[in-house]
């Protein structure tokens, strides 16, 4: 298993500002993705929001088996922890996130109306990169007014919008300065929270079908038709020939074979998948 680090310079000063304007904010939304919740937990944003009232969406549950997501939401409850499950992407899901908002904040709403004050409330949102943040808030406003994409770290600085009586902070997707937990960092690495480029993607694959065919058993023999009983290597080979991916003289091409199966995870295409029901 390769060991994971990724903390770029940006990252540093993203916390610096987070930590500044989290003071001007009275409540937190905090971006998960469900197929790796717990993972997605990073301590040093829990330190600069503790005394700040938080919703954890459990973002992309449309990539994960419905019970896989009552199992996590149970956890989270259980930990007395406010959480919305969302797919992100739809306006039903931002009117969900809006009313979730307002239900927070109500006391405090109501006591700035008694007082006269009509400021808006002010959310921060927040999260590990390519959680989902950016496209969350675009299916509040109903529009696009973050930029979103598929690779880890598309905002890179700090953006107040407005929503009604509510203004929400975008925030760049921050990891922890290290990772302690190496599945956690694996687990991220498959999601897409972590910049392709740092990562050795054919150690990656190969930890990727070790973990699926431990634990998600039938779903590569299902999509490619090969053996889970073998070998992990094996089992990437077999994946290899069976789409095509060789080199002349009939070698395999490890490579393109890595992408495209990691790629048909983050895509959905290998089916549902929960990497973490609970923390690991």
């Amino acid at each position: 298993m390769q060991t994971i680090q990724w903390f770029p310079g940006h990252m540093t000063k993203a916390l610096r500002m987070m930590e500044e304007n989290v003071k001007l904010c009275d409540a937190v939304i905090y971006v998960l993705d469900a197929r790796a919740p717990f993972a997605c937990i990073n301590k040093k944003l829990n330190a600069l929001i503790n005394n700040k009232p938080v919703v954890y969406l459990l973002n992309k549950v449309d990539l994960v088996d419905r019970r896989d997501v009552d199992q996590v939401v149970k956890e989270f409850t259980s930990k007395n922890m406010r959480v919305l499950t969302t797919v992100g992407t739809t306006l039903k899901d931002g009117k969900s996130v809006y009313n979730a908002i307002i239900e927070l904040l109500s006391e405090k709403i109501q006591a700035k109306k008694a007082k006269g004050i009509t400021k808006a409330v002010r959310v921060m949102v927040c999260g590990i990169p390519n959680t989902g943040k950016s496209t969350v808030i675009n299916s509040l406003c109903g529009r696009k007014q973050a930029a979103t994409g598929d690779k880890a770290g598309v905002t890179k600085g700090k953006q107040w919008i407005k929503l009604y009586d509510i203004e929400l902070l975008d925030t760049p997707g921050t990891m922890p300065p290290a990772f302690e937990n190496q599945i956690y960092a694996h687990h991220l690495a498959y999601i897409g929270s972590i910049n392709d480029s740092i990562l050795d993607m054919e150690s990656l694959c190969l930890d990727f079908i070790e973990e699926l065919s431990q634990n998600h058993k039938g779903l590569l023999n299902a999509k490619y038709g090969v053996d889970e009983a073998l070998a992990p290597i094996e089992i990437y080979e077999g994946i290899a020939k069976a789409r095509g991916f060789l080199l002349r003289g009939g070698e395999f091409d490890y490579e393109r074979c890595a992408r495209a199966v990691i790629d048909d995870f983050r895509k959905g295409r290998l089916g549902k998948i929960c990497l973490e029901k609970t923390t690991i």
